[in-house]
């Protein structure tokens, strides 16, 4: 595994099986009765959340834990950059505090990349503008290898021949541009599906195929992975109202009737109910939103893990627990 980890491009096939075979392992720590590994015992994960954040911060911090590494949060409200501090010197202050890695979370595209010339620790990116969020990527990646039951295949073929339809918010969505690399390199056939104002400018450089017709792209999926509308980031009226929205766009309990048998759901959070999606989908045996969540913690020790020590000490470090 390369130093970072800022893009699913960074991983390849080959990375994104090898972490989620290591994910396997720290699946087993977590369902301990004690779930900790003196694995990153010493070491020190800082989280820099210039965005709000609840799933993927509190993800990082438990995996961090577990792992029994130092966590130090920062927060931009209450730190020196509401006094005018530049991002390099609030990164390089942090830098020399020891820390060995910064999980980073910021509104602009690029920021992660850019930190990683001002220090010596290893960068993950937890989100960066409409860019990328590669651990949720690899986490939405091992939630479907395990609901599909895939676990004893090869982990880089182990979407082969899912359809998974990716429906919303693409133009504003990070997510869609991960799990769209990361489905498709695992081979999985990925469509996009959005109102024509919901569409990302251009679809160059994205493995997928595109339509505005959910109704005929959903009956033929296995997995439908729903966006959030993202309205904090919309700078002019993209829809004309939400109900109009959820009646096209949204997975109501009318449109899931279309979904064939086995059909999954996936959301990444937070979700808007009675938007995007309804809440007898969001509660529905056909859910896997909480094993997104729970899944997120032993994906994102692989990472942590594969970054700091180095995935040839997993035997090592997930031999024994603490008491």
């Amino acid at each position: 595994m390369p130093s970072h980890l800022l893009s699913i491009a960074d991983l390849g096939p080959q990375g994104i099986g090898e972490l989620l075979r290591l994910a396997d392992s720290f699946t087993e720590v977590s369902a301990r009765a004690i779930p900790k590994v003196p694995a990153l015992r010493g070491k020190t994960v800082a989280t820099m959340f210039f965005e709000s954040s609840t799933r993927t911060r509190l993800s990082f911090e438990t995996a961090a834990r577990r792992l029994s590494a130092d966590v130090v949060t920062f927060a931009p409200a209450t730190s020196s950059i509401s006094k005018g501090e530049s991002l390099r010197d609030t990164v390089e202050t942090i830098d020399a505090m020891g820390v060995q890695a910064m999980v980073v979370r910021h509104s602009s595209a690029g920021v992660p990349q850019r930190i990683t010339a001002w220090t010596g620790a290893s960068v993950v990116n937890a989100g960066d503008g409409w860019h990328e969020h590669p651990t949720q990527a690899l986490l939405d990646c091992y939630t479907l290898r395990e609901a599909f039951a895939r676990a004893d295949r090869d982990p880089s073929r182990s979407l082969d021949g899912l359809h998974v339809v990716i429906v919303g918010d693409v133009k504003h969505s990070r997510v869609a541009r991960s799990d769209s690399l990361a489905f498709t390199a695992l081979g999985a056939e990925v469509t996009i599906v959005a109102p024509p104002t919901l569409m990302p400018p251009s679809l160059e450089g994205w493995p997928v195929s595109a339509t505005h017709d959910l109704d005929a792209a959903i009956k033929s999926a296995d997995v439908v992975y729903v966006l959030r509308i993202q309205a904090e980031r919309m700078r002019e009226a993209l829809v004309p109202t939400m109900r109009e929205y959820t009646s096209c766009w949204g997975i109501t309990s009318e449109r899931a009737r279309l979904l064939r048998k086995g059909a999954v759901v996936l959301h990444p959070g937070p979700m808007n109910r009675g938007v995007e999606i309804c809440a007898e989908v969001a509660d529905s045996a056909s859910s896997l939103i909480t094993r997104q969540v729970r899944h997120g913690i032993s994906v994102r020790m692989a990472v942590l893990f594969s970054l700091l020590s180095g995935a040839e000490g997993v035997a090592v470090a997930t031999a024994g627990g603490e008491g």
